[in-house]
């Protein structure tokens, strides 16, 4: 079963894989109205889309920048914040150092086995792990704040181990995210 489950997961990664746009498919050019002759008619293209700048406001909500992904995940039981999520952190913690303006509000969650008052402690302890860790990384603690919401804000309300999982986070907001 398990591996059917990786089996279908590795066609889909390769039906999905990137491929370069078709030429009818290309990005619209700007057109210039200006009166030329045809030998000085010269194609002005958009730049390509992965060019952007990764400490911009706008990296905050474009879905090829790192700072879109704002939920770090635990394991069950531990605010210990995995590798996997470091370079989503230091992501974070670098646009903020960019942008001295800028805070966050770290808010640590928690599924909802356990008592409500050992999830809000849990919560808690998340929420300081990745500002913790975002401090680390240079951002200012002045610019960062970290709560608990416990399991009063579940990303996911069935009870599988899978739904659990995604109830375990801390989830990074950004306060200009919320101005535009």
């Amino acid at each position: 079963m398990r591996n059917a489950a990786v089996i279908v997961a590795a066609l889909l990664l390769a039906a999905c894989g990137s491929q370069p746009p078709a030429p009818e498919q290309s990005p619209a050019g700007v057109e210039d109205r200006t009166p030329r002759t045809p030998a000085d008619t010269k194609a002005v293209t958009a730049p390509p889309p992965e060019s952007f700048d990764p400490a911009s406001v706008a990296a905050l909500k474009d879905p090829r920048s790192i700072l879109s992904k704002r939920a770090i995940y635990f394991d069950y039981d531990s605010y210990v914040v995995k590798d996997d999520f470091k370079p989503q952190i230091e992501a974070h913690a670098r646009f903020l150092v960019n942008n001295p303006k800028f805070k966050v509000l770290v808010q640590g969650n928690a599924d909802e086995r356990g008592s409500r008052e050992y999830n809000l402690a849990l919560g808690q302890k998340r929420a300081d792990a990745v500002k913790k860790a975002l401090q680390l990384l240079g951002a200012r603690e002045d610019q960062i704040e970290s709560v608990s919401l416990g399991e009063e804000k579940p990303a996911c309300g069935e009870a599988t181990e899978e739904c659990w999982a995604k109830n375990r986070r801390g989830d990074i907001l950004h306060s200009a995210a919320r101005e535009f």
